[in-house]
């Protein structure tokens, strides 16, 4: 049994049921200010209490949950879209056009992604679209140099030997041979990536680069509590240990993906 995949599983399990939950049911209106009830500590009536404008933060919790996992999925989508035929492009062409991609690729990975993402922000105004798209960009460097590494190997194996030899195309040797021989590679690189998608989006919020108010966002709850941190440090603890949850779940599902798909790996399980 896979104790990291099934410990990952789980982590990333609680917050993707907290986001689905949110869509249907929230204990309160996350948006809602309440004057007359702010700074309450935890009770039944509010499970983590209420923040310095009265709103609840087990509901801001929920939906920021879901804003967590959006921004991850879109950037995680826009990263392997692009990333993933630039590094099988590379691995299969000439080898002066793999070159040339790769220094490309190279020198997009130059660039961190909160980085990036603040240039995006000052130049196209602060949101979660600008911040989707600055982490989708910065992260296609892993996914090209992963697709790169796994189709330089396929392209190496007999059978690929074979289908040049009897006259197959590039594009159907990459899509009959290379593509579903790398893909636990990406579906790995998927998994770590959306952790730093979750950490890169709630840095951005908490320096006000991410998801504007009223939305609720894990940074920005963070960013709201510090000058709190002292009277009410709950406040800063509920979306920070969030924030390590989610984190710590994909990079252990990642881990425990690569332990399952990789057959040499596997073996010593």
């Amino acid at each position: 049994m896979n104790r990291t995949l099934t410990i990952g599983s789980v982590l990333v399990g609680l917050v993707l049921l907290a986001a689905l939950v949110s869509f249907a049911w929230t204990p309160y209106d996350p948006t809602k200010i309440d004057a007359a009830h702010r700074l309450l500590g935890p009770s039944a009536e509010h499970l983590f209490g209420t923040d310095r404008f009265g709103r609840d933060v087990f509901s801001q919790l929920m939906v920021g949950a879901r804003t967590t996992l959006y921004v991850g999925v879109v950037a995680v989508g826009i990263a392997a879209l692009i990333g993933t035929p630039l590094g099988v492009l590379a691995g299969l062409a000439p080898r002066w056009l793999g070159e040339f991609v790769m220094r490309v690729n190279d020198l997009v990975l130059a660039f961190p992604a909160l980085l990036l993402a603040i240039m995006f922000g000052a130049v196209f105004g602060a949101d979660t679209l600008t911040a989707m798209i600055a982490i989708g960009i910065a992260t296609i460097p892993s996914f090209a140099r992963i697709a790169r590494s796994g189709s330089l190997q396929v392209m190496s194996t007999e059978y690929v030997l074979a289908a040049r030899s009897a006259g197959r195309s590039r594009t159907n040797i990459a899509t009959r041979h290379v593509l579903p021989n790398i893909g636990g590679l990406l579906i790995v690189q998927s998994s770590v990536s959306f952790a730093i998608a979750v950490l890169a989006e709630a840095a951005l919020s908490f320096l006000g680069f991410g998801t504007r108010p009223p939305t609720p966002s894990w940074g920005r709850m963070l960013q709201e509590s510090q000058d709190l941190l002292t009277a009410h440090p709950r406040l800063a603890l509920v979306p920070g240990i969030a924030i390590a949850v989610a984190v710590l779940g994909f990079n252990l599902l990642g881990d425990g993906l690569r332990d399952r798909l990789d057959p040499r790996l596997a073996a010593r399980l």
